[in-house]
C-alpha cells in the first residue's frame, strides 16, 4: 500500500526548495561527456615545482570569498543566506558568496593555472566533490587546515574523518554529500533489493543507470565484495565493467544517463534505476505518493561529498576556517540540511533538526544513522593512469550504450 507524502506545507516547501538544488547540483555534477573526461585527463599532470601556501593575512583583512555550487545554501525569500547573514554578524568577517562553481572540471579549467602558480584564484574556500579534491591534494593545490581554528571538526562523523584521498582530513571537510543507490516502481514490478536483481527478466530493457562512473561501476564492484574505498586493482574495476558492458550489449540496460534517468521512471520507460536519493524523495511528491521505492543495496551504496577546501594562494585562511568551523555548528548544520536536503556531515545535527522539524530529522538519507552510513562506502582517489585508464573504457560502454 502506498504512503501518502505528509501535508505540511514546510515540508512540502523544504522539498520544493531542494528540487531546484539537486537537479542543479547533480545535472552538473554528472556531466561526464567526452570533453569533460578529455579535460580532467589533460589536468591530471603533476605541479612541477613544489608550492608554498601564502602568507596569511586574516588579521588585517576581514573578508572572505567562498565558492559554491548554485541553490546549495539556505536561502530566504529576498535571497539572504541566514546563516551566513549572522556569521558575518558574529564574527565581523565579510563573505562574498560565490556562486561559481558549474562542474568540478569546468571551474578546475578556470583556476588550475593560477593555482599551479601558487597565486590567489579569487576564492578563499571553495567546496568540490571527492575525487576533485584528490587531485588537488596530489598537485599540491591545497594548505593544510589548523584544527585549532575549527574546533567544531570534532563534530565530523566518524565514516568520514579518514578517506583514502586525505586520510585525518589535513586538507578537506565535507560540506554536504549524498548516496547512490537502487530506485524502483512499486506499482510495475517486485521488490528490487540489489544490483543483481536489476538483471531480473522482467526488467528486461526497463533499467537506467548513472552515467557517473563512480556510482554505477561503484555499486557492482562493491555487489562483487570489491571494496572502493580500498586500494582496488584494475581486474576488480574491469570485473564490474565487463557486468556492465554484458547488460548494456543484452539491452537490459535501458539508458546510460545523467540527471535525466529520472524522466526514464516518470514516463516509465524505466521500472528501475541506479540513482540518488534526493531525486526520488522529489519524484514522490510530484506524484503525490510514494510511487518510487529507493532503497541502499544490501551489498552496498556509494556516498559522495562536496568539500571544503583553502586554495594554496589563499591569504585568508584563518577566516575560511572560523567559515568552517561555524558550519560544523550543530544547530548551523542543521538549518542548512533542513533546507538543501541533502546529507549532513555533522555529529548533533539530527537532534538540533529535530526542533526544526520532526519528520524530516528522521529521513535517514538527510541525517543517516550509524547503521545507514555502514552500508556506504566513499569511492576511493584515483591515479592519473587509472584515472585516463577507467574513464576511457567507461566512456567506451557509454558511447555504445
Amino acid at each position: 500500500m502506498n504512503r501518502p507524502l505528509p501535508e505540511d506545507p514546510m515540508i512540502r516547501s523544504l522539498i520544493a526548495q531542494a528540487k531546484r538544488a539537486q537537479v542543479s547540483r547533480r545535472a552538473m555534477l554528472a556531466g561526464t561527456g567526452a570533453g569533460a573526461t578529455a579535460l580532467a585527463l589533460a589536468a591530471c599532470a603533476p605541479a612541477s615545482t613544489e608550492l608554498s601556501p601564502a602568507e596569511d593575512n586574516s588579521a588585517n583583512d576581514p573578508n572572505l570569498n567562498w565558492a559554491n555550487w548554485p541553490l546549495y545554501i539556505d536561502e530566504d525569500e529576498d535571497g539572504n543566506y541566514p546563516t551566513l547573514v549572522r556569521f558575518q554578524e558574529e564574527t565581523g568577517i565579510t563573505v562574498n558568496y560565490l556562486i561559481s562553481v558549474d562542474d568540478n572540471n569546468s571551474y578546475f579549467a578556470t583556476v588550475r593555472d593560477q593555482l599551479a602558480l601558487g597565486q590567489d584564484i579569487g576564492a578563499d574556500t571553495v567546496c568540490l566533490t571527492d575525487w576533485m579534491v584528490n587531485r588537488w591534494i596530489q598537485l599540491g593545490f591545497t594548505q593544510e587546515l589548523n584544527k585549532a581554528n575549527i574546533p567544531n571538526a570534532d563534530n565530523l562523523i566518524p565514516s568520514l574523518q579518514n578517506p583514502a584521498f586525505d586520510p585525518g582530513r589535513v586538507h578537506s571537510l565535507p560540506w554536504q554529500g549524498g548516496f547512490a543507490g537502487i530506485a524502483y516502481n512499486v506499482e510495475r514490478t517486485g521488490e528490487v533489493r540489489t544490483v543483481s536483481d536489476l538483471w531480473r527478466a522482467d526488467l528486461n530493457g526497463r533499467v537506467t543507470v548513472l552515467s557517473e562512473m563512480r556510482d554505477t561501476i561503484g555499486l557492482i564492484m562493491m555487489e562483487q565484495g570489491t571494496r572502493i574505498d580500498a586500494d582496488f586493482t584494475s581486474d576488480q574495476f574491469n570485473a564490474a565493467l565487463d557486468v556492465l558492458r554484458e547488460q548494456v550489449e543484452a539491452g537490459q540496460i535501458r539508458n546510460v544517463r545523467g540527471n535525466s534517468y529520472s524522466e526514464d521512471l516518470v514516463n516509465e520507460d524505466s521500472l528501475a534505476a541506479i540513482g540518488w536519493s534526493g531525486d526520488i524523495t522529489l519524484l514522490n511528491l510530484e506524484a503525490g505518493y510514494e510511487k518510487w521505492k529507493f532503497i541502499l543495496p544490501e551489498t552496498g551504496a556509494t556516498l559522495w561529498n562536496d568539500n571544503f577546501m583553502i586554495p594554496i594562494g589563499s591569504t585568508r585562511k584563518a577566516n575560511a576556517e572560523k567559515l568552517i568551523d561555524y558550519y560544523y555548528n550543530p544547530e548551523v548544520a542543521a538549518e542548512v540540511a533542513a533546507w538543501v536536503n541533502y546529507v549532513t556531515p555533522v555529529n548533533g545535527a539530527y537532534d538540533a533538526a529535530l526542533a526544526i522539524d520532526p519528520v524530516l530529522a528522521e529521513n535517514k538519507l538527510i541525517f543517516p544513522d550509524d547503521e545507514t552510513l555502514a552500508g556506504v562506502q566513499v569511492f576511493r582517489g584515483l591515479s592519473a593512469q587509472e584515472e585516463n585508464e577507467y574513464q576511457a573504457a567507461f566512456q567506451a560502454i557509454l558511447l555504445g550504450a
